[in-house]
């Protein structure tokens, strides 16, 4: 999906060519064709002749098993320009370095580039829609190709014809594939119906855009006729005559109003679903495509992709058929649902399952994408949340999807912040280990192997400030992400088995442990999200005792292989923010056998679950009187206690639990001693912390006017006369060195279904930590500094989709920081308008109080970085009333409040 507004399958059958007729399609018509092709050449004379594809260009292949394939994706007008003479159409809409227009990528930067993107790994190019588009709506620029004015030609700005087909040519050649990006749900922005227009009254309310360059409407039929007020294109019904979506809950807002001003297409219309049909067979026919990425599946109706995929018209046959017609018996097309699930749900994932298969497991998408996974993998590798938020994802899309290996997953895209906006380099490693050892097909978004924090930044030096390339193949991200794709490739079963959840942190980082199964092929892949070692003890391998496991990966070099013991477990002591990979060894145990360990201590009253408000005293008996034992909580090696026994074998220690926050997690303490592989049965706790009101301040109504007082919101029927940037009351709390925020705001909106409960506002609190050295005052990105000498250790952006904490190490008016882990616990009360934040003590430097701590909150929006402010606000911009718009990015501020 790619908004107006942003930042700058299956085989059927085993014949190819099925039918009474098949001799005919496969000896005699193609000779015919052939004869009748060069017929027509001689007449035609050199010119045309040289306008023909070679003859000899590889454009139709056999499909691959896309379970094994990795994909790269490239915005092609960020990519490379391999043809600066398509770059300027005379249309004003070329402008490098300016973002929102276009940069100058291109086809046959593509294809000039093909052996950087091979030696990343990649086996398939997914590339933005080629086709010809609208490329200026009045505002905005199409640079991303999803505003087609005619889906079957190539948009001059990235080359021609003869480029994409020498494009397919040339990646089928290397044994790769090409993968289109498809629009069904939509045409440009040509027109919009005012708000409010009653049904039945569309004519009246119908405005074309003035400033449509190049033509005002669509040029391939029938979607010219989108003129209301003309009986005949009424009559024709090619287009849903309605407004822009304002509640994207609303299921008929969604299937039939207009998505950022787009132009609906009417897809219960058969006339409109033939002419796509034809459309897209287009592309597979004279190009060679291999599969399509369908944008904005969700905005109709699953029972289109039945008809685009198995229609039974001759005249224009489903695209499977068609493909089946080049060779290729395994077309694939997945669809793009953007829905992000909260932790532990899957409303959204069943959502996405219901666009691959119908109520009647009928067949419809071949894959989707995997944004729930998505999201749960940015939560646990960016924003340091418990890893069971990943674990619990894992197994539910193994419960729900039948196709799970047909889902493409990804890290990130050109819809939502790039990894590096909000994660750390290694966490950044750790999700895409994840992603190359768990089912689905990895998608590696352009820049990312070269460290991109900005979104749908060019690659190449013409569109960059700095001047250079960015084509970098001993970039340390391009070489880490090269042995990532290797190791998939060398072994099947990270790319075809099924994972179990081994073990899971519930309270914050820490570690992350799957098993992968393909038949007699057994993985083990562990994470420690956490900074600091992490013991897994007791870990149930499902598998008998004796078997060794030999190290495949370490993010930090191979771990050591290890050795099932007499209890069918393992003890394994995980590297802070290690990435670590197993095998079975083929062929049963090796080694020594394995052998049960004496009986260890044990803890008093540990057969009774505790309930406990603060730090707390245990004891046990029946431990060896020797140095070594260490209490060990949560699997925290960096806060683990000495614990030395008496001679009798009685001992004691200390819980600290400042930094456990929720008491719903059940947190888990053992006796280990490493030397004798010893351990003492688990204590199990909840902490339920003393919050006390630090401060409760009530800000005034309607103050949301930014700096000057002038400022005003974005045009957009979205944002009405919510206000949803006004303050009206922060209260805080502490416990110890931990922290809590409630924040109530004038409204909640959810109207675009945000992942993390509230839209239309971005929340960035500063916090002054009291006696810690250093400090910045700048604001980050939003043009400004902070008040009243006061300096920030930590800063928290908090939206719809992002959750990140940064330290201020490194920050600057362009950059946030040094992202740490873990982010703020986050819930939302829609009912109060109250967003609560919550930070445990050991993100806020692990001190004993916050006394005299300083905050300062303030509000604005985001997409890929703070919305634009401009002299007048525009659908999705704010104003400044008339002035420079060079002011500092903030509506309403609170602050600084003084922690008594």
């Amino acid at each position: 999906m790619a908004s107006k507004f942003g930042q700058g399958g299956r085989a059927h059958g085993d014949r190819p060519y099925p039918g009474r007729g098949e001799r005919a399609d496969r000896v005699v018509w193609p000779v015919l064709r052939r004869w009748r092709a060069c017929l027509t050449l001689l007449l035609a004379g050199p010119a045309v002749l040289s306008a023909q594809p070679a003859q000899n260009l590889r454009l139709h292949v056999p499909s691959p098993d896309w379970r094994d394939q990795i994909i790269y994706f490239a915005l092609t007008d960020r990519f490379a320009d391999g043809n600066p003479g398509n770059n300027d159409q005379g249309a004003g809409v070329y402008k490098p370095g300016r973002l929102a227009y276009y940069q100058g990528g291109d086809l046959q930067g593509l294809r000039q580039r093909l052996g950087y993107v091979q030696g990343l790994g990649a086996t398939a190019l997914w590339i933005t829609p080629p086709v010809l588009n609208q490329w200026w709506d009045g505002h905005y620029s199409s640079y991303h190709g999803y505003w087609a004015q005619d889906f079957t030609k190539v948009d001059p700005h990235v080359g021609t014809l003869q480029d994409y087909r020498l494009l397919s040519d040339a990646l089928h050649r290397r044994g790769m594939y090409l993968v289109q990006d498809i629009v069904v749900n939509h045409t440009g922005n040509y027109f919009y119906i005012k708000p409010g227009a009653p049904a039945g009254q569309e004519a009246q309310h119908w405005v074309p855009h003035p400033g449509s360059r190049p033509t005002s409407a669509p040029t391939q039929k029938p979607f010219d006729m989108n003129d209301v007020r003309r009986a005949e294109h009424r009559a024709a019904g090619i287009y849903h005559w309605t407004t822009d979506v304002t509640n994207y809950q609303d299921p008929h807002q969604l299937l039939n109003y207009q998505m950022a001003g787009l132009d609906d297409l009417n897809t219960e219309n058969p006339v409109v679903r033939r002419v796509l049909r034809q459309s897209y067979a287009h592309w597979i026919k004279e190009v060679g495509v291999d599969a399509y990425r369908v944008d904005t599946a969700f905005y109709v109706p699953p029972d289109y992709f039945a008809d685009l995929l198995y229609a039974k018209d001759p005249k224009a046959p489903g695209l499977m058929q068609v493909a089946r017609q080049t060779g290729r018996r395994d077309f694939f097309l997945f669809g793009e649902g953007f829905a992000i699930d909260k932790p532990y749900q899957d409303s959204e994932a069943q959502r996405i399952e219901r666009y691959m298969s119908g109520p009647k497991g009928e067949a419809l998408l071949p894959g989707m994408l995997n944004f729930p996974l998505y999201g749960s993998g940015s939560e646990v590798f960016g924003r340091g949340a418990p890893t069971a938020v990943l674990g619990d994802r894992i197994t539910r899309m193994v419960k729900m999807h039948p196709r799970l290996h047909w889902m493409p997953s990804f890290v990130d895209n050109h819809d939502v912040d790039r990894a590096l906006a909000g994660t750390s380099v290694r966490g950044l490693e750790q999700h895409l280990l994840a992603l190359m050892t768990l089912p689905g097909i990895p998608v590696l978004y352009y820049g990312t192997e070269q460290g991109f924090a900005q979104p749908r930044t060019p690659m190449f030096a013409a569109a960059r400030p700095d001047g250079k390339d960015q084509f970098d193949t001993a970039h340390p991200l391009y070489q880490r992400i090269a042995g990532l794709t290797a190791l998939r490739k060398a072994h099947s079963v990270l790319r075809r088995g099924v994972p179990t959840v081994l073990t899971q942190q519930a309270n914050g980082p820490g570690a992350l442990v799957y098993k992968m199964v393909h038949g007699a092929d057994v993985a083990v892949v562990a994470f420690n999200t956490a900074p600091y070692p992490v013991l897994v003890d007791s870990l149930a391998l499902g598998l008998p005792a004796g078997q060794r496991l030999e190290a495949l990966y370490g993010l930090d070099g191979m771990p050591a292989s290890f050795t099932v013991n007499a209890q069918g477990q393992a003890h394994l002591t995980l590297p802070p923010h290690s990435g670590l990979v197993w095998r079975l060894v083929p062929g049963g145990a090796a080694g020594a056998a394995a052998v049960a360990p004496s009986a260890g201590p044990r803890i008093d009253g540990q057969e009774a679950v505790r309930t406990v408000s603060g730090a707390f005293e245990v004891q046990g008996q029946g431990a060896s009187p020797e140095s070594g034992w260490l209490w060990v909580v949560d699997g925290d090696l960096s806060q683990a206690q000495s614990v030395s026994p008496q001679p009798d074998g009685r001992w004691q220690a200390r819980v600290d639990t400042s930094a456990m926050i929720d008491p719903a997690i059940a947190h888990r303490a053992v006796l280990w001693h490493p030397g004798r592989q010893q351990l003492s049965p688990p204590l199990m706790f909840n902490v339920k912390l003393p919050w006390q009101t630090a401060l409760d301040v009530e800000d005034p109504k309607g103050d949301d006017r930014g700096p000057t007082g002038r400022y005003v919101y974005p045009t957009d029927p979205s944002w009405g006369p919510h206000a949803q940037a006004d303050i009206r009351q922060v209260r805080a709390e502490v416990a110890s060195g931990a922290l809590r925020l409630s924040i109530q705001m004038n409204e909640i909106t959810r109207s675009w279904s945000p992942a993390l409960g509230f839209d239309h506002v971005m929340l960035t609190a500063f916090i002054e930590l009291p006696d810690e050295p250093g400090g910045a005052t700048v604001m980050p990105l939003q043009r400004g500094t902070l008040p009243e000498g006061m300096r920030w250790h930590r800063r928290l952006r908090v939206g719809g989709w992002s959750n990140a904490l940064f330290s201020h190490e490194g920050a600057s008016a362009t950059s946030e920081g040094r992202a740490i882990a873990p982010a703020a616990a986050l819930r939302v009360d829609a009912a109060t308008h109250t967003i609560h934040l919550t930070l445990p003590a050991s993100a806020l430097g692990q001190r004993a109080s916050l006394k005299g701590a300083r905050v300062w909150i303030n509000t604005w929006d985001w997409d890929g970085g703070y919305r634009a402010l401009f002299s007048q606000p525009r659908s999705h911009s704010f104003g400044d009333g008339g002035g420079d718009a060079q002011g500092p990015l903030w509506m309403d501020q609170v602050g600084p409040l003084t922690l008594p």
